[in-house]
């Protein structure tokens, strides 16, 4: 006898339905969704952190460029070794390739903050695309004549009030560079025993400074405060100290 077939019952052979297939889709699109915005939130984490250590970078450079300038300062007997005039600060400081006895000369160097046309074509390591303004830099090559050192001081004038392109003047010397996105800055230098607008004369004499020195126009210290611009960025307000290394106890 042959052994009977067994015929599959309607109930046992029935699939998914048209809704339980829709739940499942709809499942899986919700736990794609979640998945993606997950990773998404990761990326965008893991872009703002890196572009925040990114201008912590450019700031401390900037601030150990501004800190090697001031330390640099020399007095030539000429010019101001630091001149502000509200707008742009000038100074005069020894070349950084100066080894020992062997000196290419003194550069001139003016920082400012620039706007609009006077930024076309400087270079910039700023990520503050939002910010109203530049803090940029500017050195001229080495001088040695006295001649010179009248023209680039003129120059460093130029620049600050951005009638002067970045290279122009004494081409392929000058040089000029967009540090920090701010939306303003301010000095003040410490001359007596408190901190006063650079352009006053308080504390500015000193009768018994050496002729040369520097010392009856160099303020015992040098105050900046920076308005950083509003971006993804750093942001807030920077307060930085500088103090002339040949201060005396005392003074």
């Amino acid at each position: 006898m042959r052994a009977a077939q067994r015929i599959p019952s309607p109930e046992s052979a029935r699939g998914f339905t048209l809704v339980e297939l829709l739940v499942a889709i709809v499942v899986m699109s919700m736990l794609a969704l979640l998945s993606w915005r997950s990773i998404d939130g990761m990326t965008r984490t893991q872009t703002l952190t890196q572009q925040r250590a990114d201008d912590l970078l450019r700031m401390q450079a900037a601030m150990g460029q501004w800190a090697a300038d001031l330390d640099a300062l020399i007095d030539t007997g000429e010019v101001n070794p630091l001149d502000f005039n509200g707008q742009v600060l000038r100074m005069t400081r020894r070349d950084s390739g100066e080894v020992g006895l062997e000196s290419r000369g003194i550069r001139v160097v003016a920082w400012t903050r620039l706007t609009g046309v006077a930024l076309a074509g400087l270079p910039q390591i700023s990520s503050s695309i939002n910010a109203s303004g530049q803090w940029a830099r500017w050195q001229s090559g080495p001088v040695l004549r006295r001649d010179e050192l009248a023209r680039a001081w003129q120059r460093a004038a130029e620049w600050g009030r951005g009638t002067l392109p970045s290279q122009s003047g004494n081409p392929g010397t000058d040089s000029a560079i967009a540090l920090l996105g701010i939306d303003n800055w301010q000095l003040f230098y410490h001359r007596g025993e408190t901190w006063a607008n650079p352009q006053s004369s308080l504390g500015n004499e000193d009768p018994g400074a050496p002729a040369g020195s520097g010392a009856g126009t160099l303020p015992n210290g040098v105050r900046l405060e920076l308005i950083l611009g509003q971006g993804e960025g750093l942001s807030g307000s920077l307060v930085r100290d500088w103090v002339r290394p040949t201060l005396e106890a005392g003074r």
